[in-house]
């Protein structure tokens, strides 16, 4: 209702017959949760691949995933309705979740190649990079300048094949690191950042801007007390970037049924130009938060 992504549905787009790929850390125990069951028994769910373990089996892994691609989606009669119910989707694990090593980000790399060989239109990316185990591979915040990282470089080559790229911006916001993580830093894509029920920024959403001055995030979602499905089937709330991010996403696959000829950077730029600060962004929120049913008038 915050995104008005209601209107959309009640126009009939619900994403189907778009190509969300999801990259993440796992989704345990997602083919067994009732609220996908359509997506399984509808041939909605179009591959999977684990880059960490190089297999095929994303289903027995962290957790993360699922609670993600639940804010996407999840469908359970008159409990819950996430933002995409209809759409198709790949399920990439390349985040090893115990450890952070920039493997992961050559994970990501990989998985965008795959992403866009097979036609995917958007990516969701719960995921976000800064410093590592290995102290001497972590990033420093003037690396956030969109062309540093290997991984922000990928997500940026993403956006130039046509690929919408939703990434969370990062839950760094009460840290010391305090900005956005990589790839969110990207140029051409939208990197969310986390709002309340009330509308207004939660501390631990990472701010911006980036390292050379652009306004980050993009925009907003709900990333406190998010609904989600956990992997027991179980309706919860959740805290994160990771749960805007999708729920953008999900929104965006179903605004892109409704206008299935608009480039990405056509999307991207009404979806900011709707939100509630656009006219005067800042580093907290960026251009604030879309208001699809203007989105879809512009």
């Amino acid at each position: 209702n915050m995104l008005h992504t209601d209107y959309l549905h009640s126009k009939g787009f619900t994403g189907k017959a778009i190509n969300v790929g999801v990259f993440d850390s796992g989704f345990s125990n997602a083919n067994n949760v009732n609220g996908f069951s359509h997506l399984f028994n509808n041939g909605q769910i179009l591959f999977t691949y684990d880059f960490v373990e190089q297999e095929a089996d994303v289903f027995d892994d962290d957790s993360h995933g699922t609670f993600v691609l639940s804010c996407m989606g999840a469908q359970l009669d008159n409990t819950l309705m996430s933002t995409a119910p209809d759409a198709n989707y790949v399920l990439f694990r390349t985040e090893d979740a115990p450890t952070e090593y920039r493997i992961e980000e050559d994970n990501w790399v990989v998985a965008a190649e795959k992403a866009d060989s097979m036609g995917i239109d958007i990516i969701n990316s719960s995921l976000g990079y800064s410093t590592f185990d290995d102290p001497i591979m972590s990033h420093t915040y003037s690396d956030m300048n969109g062309k540093t990282t290997r991984i922000s470089r990928a997500a940026a080559i993403a956006a130039s094949k046509g690929i919408i790229v939703v990434n969370s911006a990062g839950n760094s916001g009460n840290n010391s690191w305090r900005y956005i993580t990589a790839p969110a830093d990207a140029d051409s894509i939208l990197a969310v950042g986390a709002v309340n029920a009330d509308r207004n920024v939660v501390g631990f959403s990472s701010r911006g801007p980036s390292a050379d001055g652009r306004v980050k995030p993009d925009v907003c979602a709900q990333g406190r007390d998010a609904t989600v499905l956990s992997p027991g089937n179980e309706l919860r709330t959740a805290n994160g970037t990771s749960f805007s991010s999708p729920i953008m996403a999900g929104s965006i696959a179903s605004f892109k049924q409704a206008f299935p000829d608009k480039s990405n950077i056509e999307i991207i730029n009404a979806i900011r130009q709707s939100a509630s600060n656009f006219e005067n962004p800042n580093d907290s929120t960026g251009y604030g938060i879309p208001d699809f049913r203007k989105a879809f008038t512009l």
